[in-house]
């Protein structure tokens, strides 16, 4: 459950019980969902240290952000994010309420926001039920469980305490804010998030038409440009995996195919502006330079200007991965993965 390979604790137990004991187990002998949800505290306590609520409070003013977008379906916080049990991955987990899913992701679409529908089936004690939710990939990432809308007023109760499950509603959730961050100007935080654009959402949009982008196969026999990145994506996160700035130009470093291939790299740097980092740019900027050292057809004062750089060392490893990733049929992450990646590290090391 601390890697996310199951969410569910009932499942979670049977799987374990069903690995440990290879037989049948009585419900009665497994550990409550409260004692592993202590255990994973303290794993998580063990790997991430202090840091792991470093991200909290921007959490919770994403999730006011969302649920301002979302008012039309009685949204209420729930989870770690409320309670503050945050760690490592931690999703922002929402209740909405609406009788039809498509009016929900109809209002996701015009924001232009990126989600995908989970049906879930889940059997417990003889009983079956289905949950409905929808993930939103945006500067953080959201769960969102859908209810009808008559049970708006339902109680529902924590699968951990056995209580009456704690959950705020817009208004609840600001009058918490102003409690917990009395300094926080509310209002001017929430205009600066619908203002400023989730950067790896336009990393995406400028990402997924390069599958349609085809290359010299005589230099990249490997097919399309998309394929091309996330091969040298992978090669440099093998590499140095907590990188950010550097898996960012792997990824991105030939984005500007899709708009200019005559001028990919300036097509590319003025697509992405501000969105990247100063590192990041500079490596992309030179990511062909780079390419000719290492042919050797590069000419001596700009092997010296470029050897003699910070960031000299980075560049080569961009470039040795950019020549690796040429592999014909290679696996490779796929898109989505790659982004996550990216989030989580920043996530994790916030600037």
């Amino acid at each position: 459950m601390y890697f996310r390979e199951e969410s569910e604790y009932y499942r979670a137990k049977m799987r374990a019980a069903r690995t440990a004991c290879r037989g049948w187990v009585h419900p009665a002998d497994l550990p409550s969902n409260a004692e592993i949800r202590d255990q994973i505290e303290a794993h998580a306590r063990m790997l991430e240290g202090s840091g792991r609520t470093a991200n909290l409070r921007a959490m919770r003013m994403e999730a006011l952000w969302m649920m301002a977008k979302l008012e039309r379906f009685s949204p209420r916080l729930i989870g770690s994010v409320l309670t503050g049990h945050i760690r490592h991955g931690s999703d922002i987990d929402l209740h909405v309420f609406a009788d039809s899913i498509d009016s929900i992701t109809a209002l996701l679409d015009q924001d232009f926001l990126l989600y995908d529908v989970e049906r879930k089936q889940i059997r417990k004690d003889g009983e079956s039920k289905t949950f409905q939710h929808i993930h939103v990939r945006d500067r953080q990432h959201f769960e969102l469980t859908v209810y009808p809308r008559s049970q708006i007023n339902h109680v529902f109760t924590s699968s951990i305490t056995q209580k009456a499950m704690e959950r705020a509603s817009i208004a609840q959730l600001r009058q918490l804010m102003q409690q917990w961050y009395p300094e926080l100007e509310l209002e001017r935080e929430l205009e600066r998030l619908n203002e400023e654009p989730d950067r790896f959402q336009v990393y995406e949009s400028l990402l997924l038409p390069l599958e349609n982008v085809k290359q010299d196969p005589r230099y990249h026999p490997e097919g399309d440009v998309l394929f091309h990145s996330l091969q040298v994506f992978d090669r440099a996160a093998d590499e140095s995996p907590y990188d950010e700035e550097l898996l960012t130009a792997a990824l991105l470093h030939d984005v500007g195919k899709g708009i200019d291939p005559h001028n990919h790299v300036a097509a590319g740097l003025e697509a992405l502006g501000d969105l990247i980092t100063e590192r990041t740019s500079w490596l992309i900027e030179h990511h062909m330079e780079a390419q000719q050292i290492r042919d050797g057809s590069a000419g001596a004062r700009m092997r010296k200007r470029l050897q003699a750089h910070d960031w000299w060392d980075d560049l080569e490893t961009l470039a040795r991965c950019d020549r690796a990733g040429r592999v014909p049929g290679a696996q490779t992450s796929s898109l989505e993965e790659a982004l996550d990646l990216l989030r989580d590290l920043n996530q994790a090391f916030p600037e």
